[in-house]
């Protein structure tokens, strides 16, 4: 018998990020889009007059205003299992990872999706989670991580030069970026090669310092000195540095800069 498509609903206050993310789903088979949202309050109506006809699965954004993804989750009458987007933060979910959550850091990409949707597939006939019999269970256990103890992030990051290793303090390095398949940890203006990729260093580094600007970039917040608005909608961030660097951020990125800096 072949197994019917999983219904997914999209949450995001973007309609760009809902867009993309439809145009995605599309090139994948066994999944039907019930339905989307970018007001979360209609996304809560929606969802909970579905009745007989509950979704499966809901792609649904973290930071949006007002009403936030867990305050979304907290007034739902059934819990559908979730796929989190989110352009940071992703440190704070993997505690539920056990429980069959995923989450797609943005920009998404196919093979991100591609993940969360085969972990969707090898759960059919989809089971109900511990989290699904008690809908408390999942908030409880996300405030149970965010007031557990903060994470040990580094205060060094090393950098090989040959078979020579040395080491630079996180506090003085200004951004990183990959060039060439390389990536080099900047420091006054000299760049020094690192190991790690920038989704690595993402989500390795410390997410209240260092803010993913751009897909080859990272900033060291504490080192920006002015975010200036260009023509077309493109932002610029000047630093602190003596060579004043210029950088540029990503169109998806501007909103989770301007939300990190408040702004």
């Amino acid at each position: 018998m072949e197994t019917a498509p999983l219904r997914a609903y999209l949450v995001d206050d973007e309609p760009l990020a809902i867009e993309r993310l439809t145009r995605l789903l599309a090139n994948f088979d066994g999944i039907h889009i019930a339905g989307s949202a970018t007001d979360p309050a209609q996304a809560i109506d929606d969802l909970n007059r579905r009745g007989s006809e509950p979704i499966d699965v809901l792609f649904l954004d973290i930071q949006m205003p007002a009403i936030n993804g867990f305050d979304l989750l907290s007034r739902l009458s059934a819990q559908p299992f979730v796929i989190f987007t989110t352009a940071y933060d992703e440190y704070a979910l993997r505690a539920f990872e056990v429980n069959s959550i995923d989450y797609l850091v943005k920009p998404i990409e196919t093979a991100q999706l591609a993940r969360a949707l085969n972990k969707l597939g090898r759960l059919r006939p989809v089971p109900t989670p511990d989290w699904q019999r008690d809908p408390t269970l999942l908030l409880k256990e996300l405030a149970a991580t965010l007031r557990g103890q903060r994470p040990d992030y580094p205060h060094r990051i090393a950098s090989r030069v040959g078979e020579r290793i040395s080491f630079l303090s996180l506090e003085v390095v200004t951004h990183f970026v990959a060039q060439d398949k390389l990536t080099y940890a900047v420091v006054d203006g000299r760049r020094h090669s690192v190991d790690q990729t920038i989704v690595e260093l993402e989500r390795r580094l410390d997410p209240a310092r260092f803010l993913r600007i751009h897909r080859s970039a990272l900033v060291n917040v504490d080192w920006i000195h002015e975010v200036n608005s260009w023509f077309a909608g493109k932002v610029m961030l000047s630093l602190k540095d003596v060579q004043h660097t210029q950088l540029p951020v990503a169109r998806d990125r501007v909103r989770s800069l301007k939300a990190h800096l408040g702004i």
